[in-house]
């Protein structure tokens, strides 16, 4: 759950992840390989308080783009284990890096 950078309106995007740790999780603005970020992106860079949703637990989390080593070493290993992202990867070279963003879960 994300809040638009616009309008403020609640979205609901259901997106791939990999779990980094009890307390924070990676998703990726692949958008299938698009030349274009997805929106979701844009809202939780400009609004990154968010409500994560996996399986039976909710928590409320903070959005952070990952970059540099941090990035490379998430973006790697989301390739090894879903290897259809290299293929978006592919169609995106030379007009956009697909963004890993990491959702750190609030104290509660």
């Amino acid at each position: 759950h994300h809040r638009g950078a616009k309008t403020g309106t609640e979205r609901i995007n259901p997106v791939a992840y990999q779990r980094l740790s009890d307390d924070s999780v990676a998703v990726f603005g692949s958008k299938g390989g698009a030349p274009t970020n997805p929106d979701w992106y844009h809202n939780v860079v400009a609004n990154p308080d968010v409500t994560v949703e996996l399986g039976t637990e909710t928590f409320s989390a903070t959005a952070r783009v990952a970059e540099g080593a941090e990035r490379a070493a998430i973006w790697e290993q989301q390739k090894r284990d879903w290897p259809g992202f290299a293929e978006y990867e592919e169609k995106t070279k030379g007009i956009r890096e697909i963004p890993v963003v990491v959702l750190d879960k609030k104290p509660a």
